[in-house]
């Protein structure tokens, strides 16, 4: 399964949403925002962006991402009710 974190430095969503990825043994690929004109104009404002299989399935502050200790399945858990139900 492909997952893609799409980012921007600086944004503590971000880094918050690729430590949950990765507490799932989640590897996404991380692309940075800024640096693709087509991906700006797509995903600029929405960051964090997590996408399975090319399909978004979380974007900008989630309460997936906020909660804890919780966070890690609740992520989990609506990762892959999105990524089936698409």
């Amino acid at each position: 399964m492909r997952v893609v974190l799409v980012t921007r430095a600086g944004c503590h969503l971000c880094d918050q949403a690729l430590r949950l990825l990765q507490e799932l043994e989640i590897q996404p690929e991380v692309v940075d925002v800024d640096a693709d004109d087509e991906l700006f104009r797509i995903y600029d404002w929405r960051v964090p962006v997590i996408l399975v299989e090319g399909r978004v399935v979380l974007e900008g502050p989630h309460r997936a991402l906020a909660s804890r200790p919780r966070r890690p399945f609740a992520l989990g858990r609506l990762l892959s009710q999105r990524a089936l139900l698409r």
